[in-house]
């Protein structure tokens, strides 16, 4: 009952020192539905948050890290969060689109929680980077595209984090960088593999050999970055791409997805062949003969999805 209690009382629902009593099987009932108020109210309060924009941001989805005290480091419970974000956003079929943000203020992501990895034994921190390795793969592997939101510092796993999103918007007070050879390891969560094919071999070798920071004009120069905005401005930029990503064909977008991810890993001959594939399943669509329709009478098409 003190358990219930002080949930009550931290879900803002048990204002006075006392609980009123229950005196009747409604008077019961009624604490049950504030006990299960409560307990929604607290599991909305995680590391992480996954929320829908509505009206006509619909389609738009946003994936929050919420951890200030650690400067959203990741740890168990937050990767157990992003794990379940990914499934949900996947067996969504409205999503057309994700934002991947911070709402810690000057960080984005400070890479895995090293506090909590010193109590860890060999065995245990195998398989936690595993298990990153494996979540950022899926975020990587999303049928629909992913927007990384970076305002301020995004180190080691946070920098891998981003990488694994299709696309990267810093504001200019961002830091990057990848410094785990300065701990005696490397990038364990796909870093020395997405970083090469993002801005090249030399470059990131680079990076990774010396571990530096580097800031925002560093990053889109060298194309870490899609685009770098000013300061606080980075949502706004990415909403504004989410947004005409959002406009488009939600079949085609997840096809080209496809036809890109898969293409770049083979051959050209190969990589044409994937692209004829993926170019085959949307020539069958509602979508394709609605966007023709819309052209010739000069309208906004109103795709579905079909």
């Amino acid at each position: 009952m003190l358990g219930l209690r002080r949930i009550l009382a931290v879900s803002g629902h048990l204002s006075s020192r006392h609980a009123p009593v229950a005196t009747s099987s409604s008077a019961a009932s009624s604490h049950s539905a504030v006990f299960v108020r409560a307990l929604q109210i607290l599991a909305q309060q995680g590391p992480v948050r996954l929320q829908k924009l509505s009206a006509s941001d619909s389609g738009i989805v946003e994936l929050r890290l919420e951890r200030p005290e650690a400067k959203n480091a990741i740890g168990k419970e937050m990767l157990h969060g992003l794990r379940n974000a990914i499934e949900e956003v996947e067996a969504d079929a409205a999503a057309n689109v994700v934002l991947v943000s911070s709402s810690v203020p000057k960080v984005f992501c400070a890479g895995a929680d090293l506090k909590e990895r010193r109590l860890m034994g060999p065995n245990e921190v195998r398989d936690f980077v595993n298990s990153l390795r494996s979540t950022f793969s899926s975020i990587e592997a999303l049928s629909i595209p992913t927007i990384a939101v970076v305002e301020g510092a995004a180190f080691g796993g946070g920098l891998e984090l981003a990488l694994s999103c299709d696309l990267r918007v810093c504001g200019k007070d961002a830091k990057f960088s990848l410094p785990e050879t300065g701990l005696a390891i490397i990038p364990g969560a796909g870093g020395t593999q997405r970083l090469p094919r993002i801005i090249g071999r030399s470059r990131a070798k680079e990076l990774i050999f010396t571990g530096r920071r580097f800031d925002a004009v560093e990053a889109v120069t060298m194309g870490v970055v899609n685009y770098c905005v000013p300061t606080g401005e980075a949502y706004q930029k990415a909403l504004e791409i989410a947004r005409e990503i959002n406009q488009k064909g939600p079949l085609a977008i997840k096809t080209a997805k496809k036809a890109i991810n898969q293409g770049t890993e083979v051959d050209m001959t190969s990589a044409l062949a994937v692209e004829e594939e993926c170019y085959e399943q949307v020539l069958h669509t509602q979508d394709r003969l609605e966007g023709l329709a819309a052209f010739a009478e000069k309208r906004k098409p109103v795709y579905t999805g079909k």
